[in-house]
């Protein structure tokens, strides 16, 4: 149902945010707060229930939002995202203020070849991702590899937090034909930019509570990247290129599954690095820095 969470006292463009449903409590947890803090007073809040696909869902959000008047731009906010930047509608304003640009993104890529856009050259703006595992944690999003930061014009971003020109979300549709939902996001900016239009990551400030597993269900991603290869792939089928696009899945599949060991790693860690700085800055360990440093020294004699 659309939640008109104030009226204005006179007719004014805003900026209209979107979820779609599928676990409440993460929904009341995580995503409305962040949205509460972050809308305008009379701006429309769009919370539906998931229905289908991911695709089917976010396109009921976009006929939704089509139908206002004086729609400024929408935001589509993950359940599972926490918005904590109370500058955000003015970021989206700046983002979108070159009428070129149809989708931004608060991480993205370019110079990938598939729907694994973290391959190419990465920008995310002020991204932390909310752990559980060991103990739970925080890390910086791509915390794996170096990244750039937003903005940037770039060739996809992640579709778990994306603000949507009003030429975006009349104009175009995620494709409900790719049913596995691996890759929706890169198919419509690759749809945004055959029309002409640009993509880019902006400054958005989240946290993403989310497990340090990039990818769950392998084949299903591996299948669901095919899917999206061959929708965009030039020329006749042949079985050369299908084998080709397997092994590339496949390949893109087992490096992503790298990435989320090293952040692993890098999750294991941080609780060690805290009981060691615990443990260095207590009084007796001062205390004892002496008796320690003779038995260094008699270990070296």
């Amino acid at each position: 149902m659309a939640d008109h969470r104030a009226v204005a006292d006179e007719a004014v463009s805003l900026i209209a945010f979107g979820s779609a449903i599928i676990d409440p409590d993460a929904y009341i947890s995580y995503a409305r707060p962040g949205i509460d803090a972050a809308a305008e007073v009379g701006a429309t809040v769009f919370a539906f229930e998931a229905v289908g696909t991911v695709c089917r869902s976010y396109n009921l959000l976009l006929d939704a939002a089509a139908r206002l008047d004086d729609l400024e731009a929408l935001v589509l906010v993950d359940q599972h995202v926490e918005l904590q930047d109370p500058e955000l509608c003015a970021k989206v304003r700046a983002a979108l203020s070159d009428p070129d640009v149809a989708v931004a993104g608060w991480m993205g890529g370019s110079g990938a070849r598939s729907v694994a856009w973290w391959e190419g050259r990465i920008s995310v703006g002020d991204v932390l991702v909310q752990f559980n595992e060991y103990g739970g944690g925080r890390l910086p999003a791509c915390s794996w590899t170096a990244v750039g930061p937003a903005p940037a014009e770039v060739d996809a971003v992640d579709g778990r937090l994306v603000a949507l020109s009003p030429w975006a979300v009349r104009n175009l549709r995620f494709d409900e034909s790719l049913h596995l939902g691996v890759g929706f996001d890169v198919d419509y900016c690759r749809q945004a930019r055959a029309a002409g239009r640009k993509v880019v990551t902006a400054a958005f400030r989240a946290v993403h509570h989310h497990s340090l597993d990039l990818i769950r269900g392998r084949e299903l991603w591996v299948e669901g990247h095919i899917a999206v290869a061959e929708k965009w792939e030039d020329g006749g089928e042949q079985d050369w290129k299908a084998r080709a696009r397997r092994a590339e899945a496949e390949r893109d599949a087992a490096r992503t599954l790298s990435y989320s060991s090293a952040t692993r790693v890098d999750a294991e860690v941080r609780p060690l690095e805290r009981e060691l700085e615990a443990m260095t800055s207590s009084r007796s360990w001062r205390l004892t820095a002496p008796l320690r440093a003779i038995n260094r020294w008699r270990r070296r004699r």
